[in-house]
């Protein structure tokens, strides 16, 4: 069984969903956003992450952390702010012991949807038909598609790992 924490990080808005795995079998725990705003400078903004982050990490004791690649956008200023705040949440991983896997944002929504194109609003009903459970916030329900698509790819991971070593014991 694992707890995995999906992080769609941002430096104004960070989305977070908490999911227990075991196998193929997924339990919503938690999802959310923590809302950074615009006022405060930009360190304020990460030191305010980092706090709520590692409340989070306290509450659900996650043993991996799933975490949405930049998307490099016509913006330079803003890909360099989402990289902080991406440094934050890799740092509070780190912190708390948590093995970090990180994942393009079409690989997601491929995994979740079956299509790399799909809207944040198809992800959103998705993920809430998958989990049985109300993400009011879009941040929030990309955060949980991303610990989804690893819950998928860790137990295939997991399951391959296993037949590799049942077959190496038939031999």
């Amino acid at each position: 069984m694992s707890v995995i924490i999906g992080i769609d990080p941002g430096s104004r808005v960070t989305g977070y969903g908490v999911i227990r795995s075991e196998d193929r079998h997924l339990e919503g725990l938690a999802c959310g956003v923590i809302d950074l705003g615009e006022s405060e400078s930009l360190p304020q903004r990460l030191n305010e992450l980092a706090k709520n982050l590692r409340t989070i990490f306290k509450q659900y004791k996650p043993t991996q952390v799933a975490v949405e690649k930049i998307f490099l956008g016509k913006n330079p200023d803003s890909a360099f702010k989402l990289g902080h705040a991406r440094g934050v949440c890799l740092q509070i991983a780190a912190e708390f012991n948590a093995e970090v896997f990180e994942y393009a944002t079409r690989s997601v929504k491929k995994t979740v949807t079956g299509s790399g194109a799909a809207e944040k609003e198809q992800v959103k009903i998705v993920v809430e038909g998958m989990l049985k459970m109300r993400c009011p916030y879009l941040d929030a329900s990309d955060a949980l598609a991303v610990a989804i698509a690893h819950s998928y790819s860790d137990a295939t991971i997991l399951k391959t790992l296993k037949l590799k070593k049942m077959k190496e014991i038939d031999l």
